[in-house]
């Protein structure tokens, strides 16, 4: 078996899958639903909805706010309680539409029968059919970046589509959704992925799967080699050696088909790859043959002191503190919220923020590994500097911003961040890398923002 991995850096965080033999749970519906209006990258979507209208399951609540950007649609059927603000998992109040349960009415177009629907069968699919039906659908990434997917499929004429790749590497150290998600439901998945070839337009595929899902491997293999035997696409799985940040799709580009993306604002199409989520693959399967928005998704809540950790099949909108209290409620002493994982997740201050598109993972961390160590100066052991996918100087990056030097760090290239935390993790200083770096990016992004808009 030839075990591939990316070039740059890297870290191999110890390994949490406390759920990973886990079989998804249906979550129940929440009392109440609260659906933030900013759950994509872009404009956030505007509401098309008031308050007493009654909504179904499936009911457009808010429609795309821009070219980049993506419809919400309610999950619950009720009546909408009020257009509001609530804390999301930024930690800010933002945006929403609060919706009371009244039943579960779902809308008649939408299929819920279980039947496979296979491409062969459907002729009226054009790539521009499916491409419409994705942006219709609401589909965006499901991987937590949150990109709306139709975009990704209609790449600029400057760049050319070759192949698609699948993320199903899951690299955080406790999140096991994805991986549930493919022993659950891979002919889906591979009729999505099939889906999304064809609306690309190319015929070359790749599953990634890191090496600690030996099942997954087997199975999707197995899986590939029916579903593809007598068709035009090739489609590999690819397995990959554990190594964190290997989700980030630059370095999964990387190791699957040793092409390195160049920096921003150059993105994987631009040497030829677009890459999906797995968890993408499988939304775009029901919105494109079932007609389905998009409005729940499978998510881990996790974490070492959780009396009953597991995976969950959620309505969007559903409070964490719903979900929480499903695994045994929150542990006693110190702990971290997290929306996420460990190692790329938002520390939130209320359980009450709601599970939205990118949310794959509550964790809580507890105990001793809930309080930060306190920072010591720099021992120049760079460290930081040999673990960075990116090939930056996280040292210098976090120094530039916590001195507002932005003009530097832009130079620096601070904007290539991948926010990983490799740095961060791996310094024996303890010192707030990430925290510094992140502001610091977020600053310079918006400087060169404001710099093209006077162009």
């Amino acid at each position: 078996m030839n075990i591939r991995t990316f070039r740059i850096g890297g870290i191999h965080p110890e390994e949490n899958k406390l759920t990973h033999e886990s079989k998804t749970q249906v979550a129940p519906l929440p009392k109440q639903a609260i659906f933030p209006l900013s759950q994509h990258i872009g404009a956030p979507a505007k509401p098309v909805v008031q308050k007493g209208d009654k909504v179904k399951v499936g009911t457009l609540l808010a429609e795309a706010g821009g070219f980049v950007s993506a419809p919400i649609f309610s999950s619950v059927s009720g009546t909408v309680f009020k257009i509001d603000t609530a804390v999301d998992a930024t930690g800010y109040r933002k945006p929403c539409i609060i919706i009371n349960v009244e039943g579960d009415e779902w809308e008649e177009s939408i299929d819920r029968s279980e039947k496979l629907e296979m491409v062969k069968d459907h002729t009226e699919l054009t790539p521009e059919e499916i491409v419409k039906r994705i942006k219709d659908a609401g589909v965006v990434g499901m991987g937590g970046a949150c990109f709306p997917t139709f975009i990704k499929l209609t790449p600029p004429p400057t760049a050319k589509a070759e192949c698609v790749i699948i993320n199903a590497v899951e690299c955080e150290p406790y999140i096991t959704a994805d991986y549930r998600l493919m022993m659950e439901h891979a002919d889906e998945i591979l009729v999505g992925l099939e889906l999304l070839m064809k609306g690309a337009k190319v015929t070359r595929g790749y599953i990634g799967i890191e090496t600690n899902k030996p099942a997954a491997i087997e199975l999707l293999t197995k899986k590939c080699a029916e579903a593809f035997a007598a068709s035009d696409y090739e489609v590999e799985v690819v397995p990959l050696k554990q190594r964190y940040p290997q989700g980030g799709e630059k370095q999964l580009v990387d190791a699957v088909i040793r092409r390195q993306v160049p920096a921003p604002p150059a993105i994987p199409v631009n040497v030829g790859a677009i890459v999906q989520n797995v968890g993408t693959a499988f939304a775009v399967y029901q919105a494109v043959m079932k007609h389905k928005p998009l409005f729940e998704r499978y998510t881990t809540v996790t974490g070492k002191q959780m009396k009953q950790p597991g995976n969950f099949l959620v309505r969007m909108g559903t409070p964490m503190t719903d979900l929480i209290n499903i695994c045994g409620g929150m542990p006693d002493g110190d702990n971290k919220l997290l929306a996420g994982g460990p190692m790329m997740g938002k520390a939130l201050t209320t359980t009450e923020v709601p599970i939205c598109k990118g949310t794959n993972s509550v964790t809580i961390i507890s105990g001793d590994e809930a309080r930060r160590q306190e920072p010591q100066p720099c021992i120049r052991c760079a460290k930081c500097v040999s673990v960075c996918p990116m090939g930056l100087e996280p040292y210098l990056l976090a120094k530039l911003s916590a001195f507002k030097n932005w003009e530097k760090a832009e130079h620096e290239d601070i904007v290539s961040c991948i926010e990983c935390g490799s740095c961060q993790f791996t310094c024996p200083a303890h010192r707030p890398l990430l925290d510094n770096i992140r502001q610091g990016k977020s600053t310079v992004m918006g400087i060169i923002r404001a710099r093209n808009a006077k162009k």
